[in-house]
């Protein structure tokens, strides 16, 4: 605890903060006309509401929510795709407990899982290879799915299971990348971002480098941070330093963690059985090129779309919204979640229309939980 206090001290919260003001007073920025800092982590996001760093900042900052939450940015359809493969009777459909009440077009796998569907919450896709050393009988799936983070523990996790010969076990893979929704929204004309808080876990095993191109092509600074309340503050400050100084840099708050070029073990079990889509569909992005990852040809036995005919087709694709959800805007931070007309009324933790209240990185969960009653005020 001693370590983690370290990072919580509120004296030295206090001397950051004081600076963070003098900066954001040199730049001019005001309530009127913020800088606009996207943190791409839901996890950086809940920190952020946790602590109260929203409120404790100048007026002159705008924290800017990003895509960066893997549940939140599922579109509807994949979720549909998990529970058909779930509702088959020789399937055990195994998931991070994150995914089970996020919504499809029917049913959650939640509500698959009532209906009695073998549906197991695990908290390791190594949990999903023992349930299936126990069950060869069975099938056994996992629903592969998160950021550059998670992507490796799956990668190890087909590769013992190639070795081990385990021809009942699958993954359903839905891992995604950060780069490349980074840069679409750099693309969108209509997005006013000036700098990014970038996501720390992820880096722990890309490292920095991947994120060059916001600082070399579109001029913005990044600042790779941790996710305790004096990370957040530092990071913050380093990329208002940036931006009243006129650089654009990539910079790396969270050295105690994050190694420049990223961990080479992780980075080589990706390569060994991932390749990218030449496209996937992002919820509120759309389609964006080379954004997921799918099994290679070599370890295709271990793969449910290969197995079971559940194809990324374009008909799979044209799932609409549920009406009133506003999940693909508040992603993509043109809206802020109390601005959805269903916060808090028609979308509440228990009975959600979008992932953002339910993920445990959604910036809905976040307003919810650490807002409360305040949080939930007439959209304007």
């Amino acid at each position: 605890m001693k370590y983690a206090d370290e990072f919580r001290d509120p004296v030295a919260a206090k001397a950051l903060l004081d600076e963070i003001s003098k900066v954001v007073a040199d730049i001019g920025a005001t309530a009127e006309k913020p800088v606009h800092i996207m943190e791409i982590c839901g996890g950086h996001t809940h920190a952020i509401f946790r602590y109260g760093l929203d409120k404790l900042t100048p007026a002159g900052i705008e924290f800017i929510h990003g895509p960066g939450c893997p549940v939140c940015v599922l579109p509807m359809s994949r979720v549909d795709e998990c529970v058909e493969l779930a509702e088959r009777p020789e399937v055990i459909f195994t998931t991070f407990g994150d995914a089970m009440r996020v919504p499809g077009t029917k049913k959650s796998l939640m509500q698959a899982k009532a209906d009695g569907a073998d549906i197991r919450m695990v908290y390791s896709p190594l949990d999903a290879l023992e349930i299936a050393r126990r069950n060869p009988e069975r099938e056994v799936v996992f629903f592969g799915l998160g950021f550059e983070t998670t992507t490796p523990s799956t990668a190890l996790s087909i590769q013992q299971a190639a070795r081990e010969g385990l021809t009942n076990f699958t993954v359903f893979c839905n891992h995604i990348t950060v780069p490349p929704p980074i840069l679409a929204l750099l693309q969108d004309p209509h997005m006013v971002l000036d700098g990014f808080v970038g996501p720390g876990h992820v880096s722990m095993v890309i490292g920095t480098h991947p994120y060059d191109f916001i600082a070399q092509d579109y001029g913005k600074p990044i600042v790779v941070a941790g996710f305790e309340p004096l990370d957040l503050l530092q990071s913050v400050l380093m990329v208002l330093e940036q931006i009243r100084d006129g650089r654009a840099e990539v910079e790396n708050q969270y050295a105690r963690v994050v190694p420049e070029s990223g961990n080479p073990v992780s980075m080589a079990a990706i390569a060994d059985v991932y390749e990218a889509r030449p496209t996937f569909e992002w919820r509120g992005l759309g389609e964006i090129d080379e954004s997921g990852l799918r099994i290679r040809p070599k370890y295709a036995a271990f793969d449910a779309e290969e197995k079971f005919g559940i194809g990324y087709g374009a008909e799979s694709r044209l799932v609409a919204e549920p009406e009133g959800c506003a999940c693909g805007s508040v992603m993509t931070g043109r809206m802020k979640p109390v601005q959805c007309p269903q916060f808090g009324k028609g979308c509440t933790p228990e009975m959600p229309l979008g992932a953002l209240m339910v993920s445990s990185e959604g910036a809905c969960a976040a307003y919810y939980q650490y807002g409360g009653a305040r949080a939930i005020e007439p959209a304007e």
